[in-house]
């Protein structure tokens, strides 16, 4: 075994003696050695309840054998951490997550992993770590927060933002206001609709790297999650019995499952930088057309919040992500020969049928032809620009409108909630990348501000959005400001074109303009120049690349 390293030979009786202070006698060094990776906080909803699935998880690997160790993973609440200099950590603690874990497991000698998150960047943290690391793991999450309920209707956090702007538009009072935030976030779990984490939650399942059931089951329903937990214990004993690793499961084929599931079911974009980035951990190169290839032929089968009425708590009881698989299986779109931790994914999905077509369409009848997330080029983004195609309304695909620019998210929150802006403008926030953030902000606060004031504007940013936002919203623009990309050198009044069914992004200026203002832009100060953040953006590489970190 892997553990022997800290625990047999002479050379150990001090090991054996810190294990034994800890509890662990001979009989439990004598079994592998489990860790159980629990990112619980009492600031994430999301993770409120993890310490019931850790142990849920721990129980299940004694049953079979194993000697559960717990430690800790951190994790930042994208809600809490929006619209303040704190949404620079997010995406930058998805780094601290992935190198936390390898320390511990490197330095502990374990022989597995239950990797326990919930939440934005704990779920593809924990997956880079499990990629790198490369010993036998699975993921268990959390699930998702059921919605909550205002008026008779279903709600979310979406709303909850988007309050926002129609307190500033003044189509909401205070009063419903408040009782909006004390009805949107109901319960344990990550948020309700098809956001970053419940995304990922689900991909995880698509990878092959998590149980069925494991992004749709809510968390709410205590007893399916604790089985769930108990039988990912049971699961991981068996990986390691047959030494069946990560990187046999992250092959090439899972990546391009998860990409279609993504497409299908019009996850959030942050997955074009997380899929990239664990991706990277296994040595696999995705390119950005990869995305908008299987995007082309995939059918968008499911509508979920923020794009449609429909929640987490909805796509569980219409069948979850087995029966989204089996439905898109119809088509080949699937590599059904790809190895999950529990058997083929062809085995997975066996039997898995839609429970309720009004959640999860046919093939032969999709909301759209293609998938949810579109891959744009063009003079502002050579490299690449996302968008979540999905969210975007008919009327919004393609569109042109005059530019006014923002150095920064708090200026443009600002220019929206002040009522500066108007329709037929396009919203362009810059130095919010990976490096000129840094750390690559979400924009849920202006766009649910724009949303909620009801304004018919587009928006472009070298940053990223939240799952959570809804329409022209156009993220990841690479190269990015701070590296002297176009979209700096926009200037207010300049008209630009978005085009999204045939993913074009282009400011429309001639050649010769662009390569004058290139001639005269003076790279800025950096915003952040001590501490992690400083270090990230000295380390950190393109959106266009995952935004990972160089070693």
């Amino acid at each position: 075994m892997r553990s022997d390293i800290v625990k047999k030979g002479a050379t150990r009786c001090a090991h054996r003696s810190l294990f034994n202070t800890n509890g662990f006698g001979a009989e439990e060094l004598s079994r592998p050695l489990i860790g159980i990776c629990n990112s619980f906080n009492e600031i994430i909803p999301g993770h409120m309840h993890l310490r019931s699935i850790t142990e849920a998880a721990k129980l299940g690997v004694a049953a079979a054998g194993g000697t559960p160790i717990e430690f800790p993973a951190i994790g930042v609440c994208d809600g809490i951490a929006m619209g303040h200099t704190g949404m620079k950590y997010s995406l930058a603690s998805r780094e601290l997550i992935a190198d936390s874990i390898e320390a511990v497991t490197m330095a502990s000698g374990f022989d597995g992993l239950i990797l326990i998150p919930n939440c934005d960047k704990v779920v593809p943290g924990m997956l880079m770590a499990a990629a790198r690391l490369n010993i036998p793991a699975v993921i268990v999450s959390g699930g998702p927060m059921l919605a909550g309920r205002l008026h008779g209707k279903n709600i979310s956090v979406s709303q909850a933002f988007e309050a926002a702007g129609k307190f500033a538009a003044g189509k909401m009072t205070q009063a419903e206001m408040t009782e909006l935030e004390t009805k949107a976030c109901p319960s344990c779990g990550s948020c309700a609709g098809l956001f970053t984490a419940n995304t990922m939650n689900c991909l995880s399942e698509a990878l092959g790297m998590a149980l069925a059931g494991n992004g749709t089951i809510p968390a709410a329903y205590n007893g399916a999650r604790l089985i769930l937990a108990k039988r990912a214990g049971k699961v991981l004993m068996n990986l390691i019995d047959k030494q069946i690793l990560p990187r046999d499961i992250l092959t090439l084929k899972a990546f391009e499952n998860a990409i279609t599931v993504d497409m299908g079911i019009g996850g959030s974009s942050n997955t074009v930088l997380h899929l990239t980035a664990i991706a990277n951990e296994c040595g696999i190169k995705i390119p950005a057309k990869l995305f908008d290839e299987i995007s082309a032929r995939t059918p968008y089968i499911t509508k979920l919040s923020p794009a449609g009425k429909h929640h987490m708590q909805d796509l569980d009881e219409a069948g979850g992500i087995s029966a989204v698989m089996h439905e898109l299986s119809k088509k080949n779109l699937l590599h059904l020969d790809a190895l999950t931790v529990d058997g083929t994914l062809a085995e997975r999905i066996e039997g898995a049928e839609i429970e309720n077509p009004e959640v999860i369409h046919s093939v032969d009848n999709p909301y759209r032809p293609t998938g949810g997330i579109a891959i744009l080029q063009g003079n502002i983004c050579p490299d690449y620009a996302v968008v979540k195609a999905s969210a975007v309304s008919e009327d919004m695909l393609v569109y042109k409108g005059k530019a006014k620019c923002f150095d920064s998210e708090e200026t443009a929150i600002n220019a929206i909630m002040a009522g500066e802006i108007h329709d037929g403008d396009v919203v362009v926030i810059r130095y919010e990348g990976p490096k000129g953030g840094p750390g690559m902000q979400e924009m849920l606060n202006p766009t649910a501000a724009i949303t909620g004031a009801g304004l018919k504007v587009g928006l472009i940013t070298d940053g990223r959005f939240s799952g959570a936002s809804q329409g022209a919203c156009i993220g990841h623009i690479s190269p990015e400001a701070m590296e002297g990309g176009t979209i700096a050198l926009i200037e207010d009044g300049d008209i630009i074109s978005i085009d999204i069914p045939n993913r074009k992004l282009e400011l429309e200026v001639s050649d010769a303009e662009i390569a004058k203002r290139r001639e005269n832009w003076v790279k800025p100060e950096p915003k952040i120049k001590t501490g992690y953040l400083a270090r990230y953006a000295k380390l950190t590489t393109s959106a266009s690349t995952g935004a990972i970190v160089n070693a």
